[in-house]
């Protein structure tokens, strides 16, 4: 249960990505947005309280740029990616990026009091893969490594993976993903995430407090 909790932190201290993050180094990066958004979650009434479409919109504007997900869904897929055709590969990519997005948009309220150290990083110009360690510390529980892999590309530093406890997110989907394949094949795969993220979306609606009129 700590190793899922964790993951949701991680995916929340990247929510805070801006325009211009493409041309910083990797580290820099992570430190200058992990520490704009827990200022903005701290003091955002709305985000705490489980405002869905106030925070599906946050990390819609400034998660989804800097993130590579079909480099996440082709990890997490594994071996069976080369056997998808381009249409399951896409919706295999799609329905990824909707569950990680729920995943991480719910983290959001849970933040009060964390605060992050970060690894130095000894980054060489020629680097195109990096991996940027930190550390979330929570009051009253043990601190929590957290590394970020980034990979450079023609559009920036890209993250294509979260380890936590030296547990990586993408691996931690293969070995789910892997099993749905075996027994119900890569379109059932695609059927059970669109599923999730279809009951995750309604949910979320219900819970939704009524606007008044």
């Amino acid at each position: 249960m700590r190793k899922i909790l964790a993951v949701l932190l991680a995916g929340a201290l990247l929510a805070g990505f801006s325009a211009g993050a493409a041309e910083m180094a990797p580290d820099v990066l992570v430190k200058n947005t992990s520490q704009d958004v827990l200022a903005i979650v701290k003091q955002d009434k709305d985000i705490q309280s489980g405002n869905t479409k106030k925070v599906l919109d946050l990390v819609e504007a400034k998660v989804l740029p800097h993130f590579d997900f079909n480099r996440m869904a082709m990890l997490a897929v594994g071996r069976h990616w080369p056997k998808a055709t381009p249409a399951q590969q896409q919706a295999l990519t799609n329905e990824f990026r909707t569950l990680l997005v729920r995943t991480y948009s719910n983290s959001l309220s849970s933040y009060r009091d964390q605060t992050v150290d970060y690894r130095p990083l000894k980054l060489q110009p020629a680097d195109t893969d990096v991996t940027v360690k930190t550390v979330i510390n929570q009051p009253g529980g043990q601190p929590i490594p957290i590394e970020y892999s980034l990979e450079k590309t023609a559009n920036g530093w890209k993250v294509y993976d979260v380890a936590v406890d030296s547990v990586s997110l993408v691996t931690n989907y293969r070995t789910s993903f892997s099993s749905e394949i075996q027994s119900k094949g890569l379109d059932g795969l695609i059927k059970t995430l669109a599923d999730k993220n279809h009951r995750e979306a309604n949910g979320n609606e219900k819970a939704a407090p009524a606007k008044k009129k």
